[in-house]
C-alpha cells in the first residue's frame, strides 16, 4: 500500500514537472512598451594597421577625415601634400544604447570598413562620438579591435576565413547622455506579444488576473496586453518583477509551412497535417545537340566548294511521373515519411505543398519567404 502510495505521488510530480515545462514565462512572451534599445552610429578612423588600410588615394574621404582630426589636435598639413597612407582606414561604429542606461556605462560597438582596407586587424579606433536619431552625442567609442577572421595572401594566390574588415570592441563605448524616459510615470504598463495571437493575449491576461494582488489586465488586442496599476516607479518595478515570472501554456499553434524561395529550405511545424491524395511528379527534359557536318564535292575538279552544315538532333524525354498515394497524416513525423516517400527534391517539394495546398489536402497555411 505504502509503496502504490509512493508511485502515485512520484507520477504526481513528474506530471507537475512536465506541465510546467510546457509553459513559457510572460518574460519570454512579451516584452515592456517603452523598454527598448535605441541604435547609435558613428564614423571614425582606425589606426595601426599593418599595411591593410585603405588606399588613400582611392578613399579621398580617409584622407580628409584625417586631416581634420591633424588640425583638432593642432597639426596642420600643407595644402596639396599627397599622403599616401596605408596603416590608416575608414570605419562606421555602430552600438545599442540600452534601455535605463546611465552615465558612464559600458557598451558594446561594431566596426566596419566603409573603403577599401583589406583587414582591421591590429587596429586601433580613435575617439569617436555615437549619435542617435535626433543627431545628439550618446556615447563616446574607443579602443582596440577584436578581429575573427584571419587571412594570408602570398604569390598570387590568397586564404581567408571570416571576415576581416569588420570587428567588435567589448565594452568599447561610454555613455556620456542618458535616454530620457516616462517608465514609472503612467498608471498603466503595457506588455507587447512576440507575436500576435489572441488566444495567447487572452491566456497572459487570464494568468495575471488569477493572482490576488496584482493589478487587473486587459487585453486591448492580439499585441497588446494592459495592466492598471498605480503611478509609482517603485511599485511598477517590483509589479513587472512578479508578472514577468507567471507560467503561461502555450495554446496550439497554426500550422504552417515556411518556404524560403531563395535557397529551397522547406520548414513546418509540428501541427502540419495531411488529407489523403494523390500525387504525380515527373521530370521533363529537353536535350539539344548540335553538330557540324562537312560536305565536299564527290570530284576535285568537279566546280563544287566544300561547306560547313549544321547538324541537330533534339531528344524530349519525360521520367517518372507516376501516380502516388499519400495517406492523411495526424502528426509530423507521418507527414514527413508521406513526403519523403515522393522522392522529390526539395525545390520539387515546394511546387508540390503548392498543389496540394489548391487542392485542400495541405491543412497549413503556407508562407513563401
Amino acid at each position: 500500500m505504502r509503496k502504490s502510495f509512493i508511485l502515485r505521488a512520484a507520477f504526481s510530480l513528474l506530471l507537475g514537472v512536465s506541465t510546467l515545462a510546457s509553459a513559457d514565462r510572460i518574460r519570454d512572451l512579451t516584452t515592456v512598451q517603452g523598454v527598448r534599445d535605441n541604435s547609435l552610429i558613428g564614423y571614425g578612423l582606425v589606426v595601426g594597421l599593418d599595411g591593410t588600410g585603405d588606399q588613400t588615394m582611392q578613399t579621398p574621404f580617409t584622407t580628409q577625415s584625417l586631416n581634420n582630426m591633424l588640425s583638432q589636435l593642432g597639426i596642420t598639413v600643407p595644402a596639396g601634400t599627397n599622403m599616401q597612407l596605408k596603416n590608416v582606414a575608414a570605419v562606421m561604429i555602430t552600438a545599442r544604447l540600452p534601455a535605463f542606461g546611465r552615465q558612464g556605462q559600458q557598451i558594446d560597438v561594431v566596426v566596419s570598413s566603409m573603403g577599401n582596407a583589406k583587414s582591421l586587424r591590429g587596429g586601433t579606433l580613435l575617439m569617436t562620438p555615437l549619435k542617435g536619431v535626433d543627431n545628439q552625442v550618446y556615447a563616446l567609442a574607443q579602443g582596440n579591435i577584436l578581429v575573427g577572421g584571419a587571412g594570408a595572401a602570398a604569390g598570387g594566390s590568397s586564404v581567408q576565413v571570416n571576415q576581416l574588415n569588420g570587428g567588435r570592441i567589448s565594452g568599447g563605448a561610454t555613455i556620456e547622455r542618458e535616454l530620457p524616459t516616462n517608465f514609472g510615470t503612467a498608471s498603466v504598463i503595457n506588455l507587447q506579444l512576440n507575436e500576435e495571437d489572441f488566444s495567447m493575449a487572452q491566456r497572459i491576461t487570464d494568468a495575471i488576473n488569477s493572482r490576488s494582488g496584482y493589478g487587473a489586465a486587459q487585453a486591448l488586442d492580439a499585441r497588446t496586453v494592459q495592466v492598471r496599476t498605480s503611478a509609482n516607479n517603485s511599485s511598477q518595478v517590483r509589479l513587472l518583477a512578479d508578472i514577468q515570472n507567471i507560467d503561461v501554456s502555450v495554446p496550439i499553434q497554426d500550422a504552417k509551412v515556411i518556404i524560403n524561395s531563395r535557397t529551397g529550405s522547406v520548414v513546418m511545424n509540428r501541427e502540419v497535417t495531411l488529407s489523403t491524395c494523390a500525387i504525380a511528379q515527373g521530370n521533363l527534359s529537353v536535350t539539344v545537340n548540335q553538330s557540324q557536318n562537312v560536305n565536299q564535292p564527290d570530284t576535285p575538279f568537279g566546280g563544287g566548294q566544300t561547306v560547313v552544315t549544321p547538324q541537330t538532333q533534339i531528344d524530349l524525354r519525360q521520367e517518372g511521373g507516376a501516380l502516388q498515394r499519400v495517406n492523411a497524416s495526424a502528426n509530423l513525423n507521418n507527414v514527413v515519411r508521406a513526403l519523403n516517400a515522393l522522392g522529390a527534391t526539395p525545390m520539387e517539394l515546394m511546387s508540390i505543398l503548392q498543389s496540394m495546398q489548391s487542392a485542400g489536402c495541405l491543412r497549413a497555411r503556407l508562407e513563401i519567404i
